[in-house]
């Protein structure tokens, strides 16, 4: 049964101007906030490759990429007569059956404070609350009942544009034939709401939620089966839900391989704080790429030149976060490709649309797809 999908698109949070790379910000926030435009030539970023303007890196190259500033729609991202449109269904989950996220929220007209003794923590004022979510799960055409499909899944469902590409895609033989759980989340923003709690918090909470509570829900009600080797099974978002398409992958390398990302939150958004990581995502490439074996991660990531920038402390810098993962992923040996997107915001539409069908390439890479020659 084809239900309609509306695609809800993340709003960034306060920016204000910011010093040179590697200076600590300002303590507070301009009255006036404004986008920073970013140039990823200055000296401190990652030497990156300057591509054509409006084209995209190649789908098997490794390594740092920087987009022009005009932003089409790749081709693919849109319906093509003839080629066969998977099914798509929608489901709903309330929060008083979830043994795993019962459901939180900040008290209403109130906002993050810092906290006087450590400003790299926060107080919020936040209480039990119930949620209803949305999982909405594209199965291709080219999907043989009984087999284990690879699939993906997506933070902050429904994403029509992934379930178009995916069409193309797999017509053209370019990635697998693969499923895709769209799952939307539990409410709010930031620390001290659901999604926040559900996409920030440093550990394998969410995954384990989506491998206990989700996944099972997709295979009952559409009689589809999932692939339990990680290899098959990839993890997608932008913003918040970037950084908890990483952080389901590092907690649990034995399930997911495969992470695509668009400005990412490698920030500092955690809460409730944890000692352990600190500094939240920021951690990926502080403490925990640079000190920790190397892991299965093939890795796609993606941030604006006007990206988000919290001046609250030293680690709400989303530019210089996603500029930190190349470095450390590099120094490594990930395979990963990080693209600097010129005249683009934070979870840019545009920019998804000229480059979601060469990242999912891109991190299909070695998979094997049939009928591909």
């Amino acid at each position: 049964m084809l239900r309609s999908i509306r695609i809800v698109m993340l709003t960034g949070a306060v920016l204000a101007l910011h010093p040179a790379m590697g200076q600590t910000p300002a303590a507070s926030p301009s009255p006036r906030p404004t986008r920073p435009v970013r140039d990823p030539h200055t000296p401190g970023y990652v030497a990156a490759k300057d591509l054509p303007d409006g084209a995209n890196a190649p789908a098997n190259a490794d390594g740092n990429f920087i987009l022009g500033p005009t932003h089409n729609p790749a081709p693919e991202t849109a319906v093509r007569e003839g080629v066969p449109q998977g099914d798509i269904y929608t489901f709903t989950m309330e929060s008083k059956d979830s043994r795993m996220y019962p459901g939180i929220a900040r008290e209403a007209g109130t906002f993050v404070k810092t906290d006087p003794a450590d400003p790299t923590k926060v107080i919020v004022e936040s209480h039990a609350a119930p949620y209803t979510r949305r999982v909405t799960v594209y199965v291709p055409k080219q999907y043989t009942p009984g087999t284990a499909a690879p699939f993906i899944v997506g933070a902050d469902g429904p994403d029509r544009l992934l379930f178009t590409a995916l069409d193309n895609l797999i017509a053209e033989h370019r990635v697998p034939a693969m499923i895709a759980v769209s799952i939307s989340n539990g409410g709010g923003d930031a620390q001290g709401s659901e999604r926040g709690l559900e996409y920030d918090t440093m550990s394998g909470r969410y995954a384990e939620f989506v491998e206990s509570e989700v996944l099972p829900l997709v295979e009952r009600q559409y009689h589809v089966k999932l692939t339990r080797d990680p290899e098959g099974r990839a993890t997608m978002g932008g913003s918040s839900g970037g950084s908890c398409a990483l952080i389901m992958a590092w907690y649990h390398p034995e399930l997911y391989h495969r992470v695509l990302t668009y400005s990412g939150t490698y920030v500092n958004q955690q809460w409730p704080f944890n000692p352990e990581t600190p500094h939240g995502a920021w951690e990926f490439h502080e403490h925990l790429i640079p000190n920790s074996p190397v892991k299965p991660i093939r890795l796609w990531m993606e941030v604006g030149d006007r990206d988000n920038l919290i001046t609250r402390d030293a680690y709400h810098d989303w530019v210089l976060a996603n500029e930190n993962m190349a470095k450390v992923l590099a120094a490594k040996g990930y395979h990963y490709q990080f693209v600097f997107a010129q005249n683009a915001g934070h979870t840019d539409r545009g920019v998804k649309q000229q480059t979601l069908p060469e990242a999912l390439e891109y991190i299909w890479q070695g998979y094997p797809i049939e009928g591909k020659k």
